[in-house]
């Protein structure tokens, strides 16, 4: 399973920090050997503060209680340098530890920074300190305190480019302490920011959203809400088509998302056009099974790919974990998405066929006769499906099902709305684009 594991492809994209509990659930999973990940934390240690850490992992490679002396003078450098920094940020730090002082705030920033010079003495070196104090503190390990910092920084602060940076490191800081609530109202702000701000180029925009959803990953697949935020986020035009140009391997967890999400059926259908469009140059399971299904209606090969999916959906960092303890609801995200994934084949399946014969439709659905009777029987009572079993025969017999005119007509008007709406929102923006440069 290692060929379909996305870590390669998605570390270059997280701040080094978000790697780690990328390669701990890949050492629980052992899906490589324990000395290549031991040797891979190591190498991400070297560009931080958490020199610690790095000592605990050396000894457990290499057996031994003995460290190199890099890093205990590393250690010693590390200390020092928080001392001076904090020294250096103490004024400001002293204020924003005062109560009373705080409320003296204003949204106005430059009211603020002209208040602080004027009452406390605390000017533009101050907060400067200050965020470099609170990037240490996060490059130390620290994420509670460096998220405090960094919020009273980007308060204060009126550069746009270090004001970004700032919500970049809060956003880091909030995910790794697992504060799923506080991390997604951060991922939000970012996306404006992002999607508002003057960049030097496109280029450096689109960027900006692909790190920006792949450090979404973690908030979507642990919060309530998460797989209807995705959907949200990766199937609007801007972010789809960065997907699709820059980051076809986020296909996957969008993907996921819309199979688990039975109220997303309209949007789905869209995306199974970019499912047609990237179907030779994406090689990844669940796309695949989709392509399989929607595409192709390959049913034995969704058959077989189904069973791959349960695979990668075990071995993903993201999902793995949802996969067996249970996702947004009580039911585990593995059994959720095989359910869905087995109903999707089964609307399928019946959409061009008026006579299915149970035992063929079993083996498609990868259930034994008895499993898959009781499945359809169920799926029959609690949905509106058009289907009886012929209990002689052995056969589902699909009733004839005519679309209601009046139906389809307003199917394809909020069609053809959606269409114009989208269409003079482009407009729109080309209009305004001239007069922003």
């Amino acid at each position: 399973m290692a060929n379909y594991d996305l870590t390669p492809r998605i570390a270059p994209n997280l701040d080094r920090h978000l790697v780690f509990p990328l390669l701990e659930f890949l050492q629980e999973r052992a899906l490589y050997p324990d000395e290549l990940i031991l040797k891979a934390k190591i190498e991400l240690l070297n560009n931080t503060n958490m020199v610690d850490y790095a000592m605990d992992i050396h000894k457990s490679l290499y057996h031994t209680e003995d460290v190199p002396q890099d890093m205990i003078e590393r250690r010693v450098e590390v200390v020092a340098r928080l001392k001076a920094l904090e020294e250096a940020a103490a004024p400001l730090i002293s204020f924003l530890q005062n109560p009373n002082a705080v409320q003296e705030l204003r949204a106005d920033k430059s009211y603020n920074l002209q208040m602080l010079n004027d009452r406390y003495q605390i000017g533009p070196e101050q907060i400067e300190a200050l965020y470099h104090y609170a990037k240490f503190q996060f490059e130390c390990g620290n994420y509670s305190g460096a998220a405090d910092y960094l919020y009273q920084y980007w308060g204060l602060c009126t550069n746009s480019e270090r004001s970004l940076s700032a919500l970049w490191g809060k956003l880091a800081a909030e995910i790794l302490m697992q504060n799923w609530d506080i991390a997604l109202e951060e991922l939000n702000r970012s996306k404006e920011i992002i999607d508002s701000k003057n960049f030097s180029s496109p280029l450096n925009q689109v960027q900006n959203r692909i790190w920006l959803m792949h450090w979404s990953l973690f908030i979507f697949f642990n919060h309530d809400n998460g797989r209807t935020q995705i959907i949200d986020l990766f199937n609007q035009d801007k972010y789809l088509n960065a997907i699709q140009t820059n980051a076809p391997h986020l296909l996957r967890y969008l993907a996921t998302a819309f199979i688990v999400n039975k109220r997303r059926r309209p949007q789905f259908k869209d995306f199974i056009k970019v499912i047609q469009q990237e179907q030779y140059s994406c090689e990844d399971p669940i796309t695949q099974f989709l392509a399989c299904v929607f595409v192709n209606y390959d049913f034995d090969g969704a058959q077989r790919k189904m069973r791959e999916c349960e695979e990668v959906i075990l071995n993903d960092p993201f999902l793995g974990k949802r996969a067996e303890e249970g996702n947004f609801s009580s039911v585990p995200l593995r059994d959720e998405f095989l359910e869905n994934a087995r109903l999707f084949i089964f609307e399928t399946y019946c959409r061009i066929h008026q006579r299915i014969d149970m035992g063929v439709l079993a083996e498609k659905l990868n259930l034994n006769y008895e499993e898959a009777e009781r499945w359809i029987v169920n799926l029959i009572q609690t949905s509106k499906l058009d289907a009886k079993i012929d209990s002689k025969t052995g056969t589902i017999v699909m009733e004839p099902n005519h679309p209601n005119v009046y139906e389809q007509l307003i199917d394809h008007t909020k069609a053809l709305s959606g269409r114009t709406y989208k269409l003079v929102s482009q407009l729109l923006e080309h209009a305004q684009a001239p007069s922003a440069r």
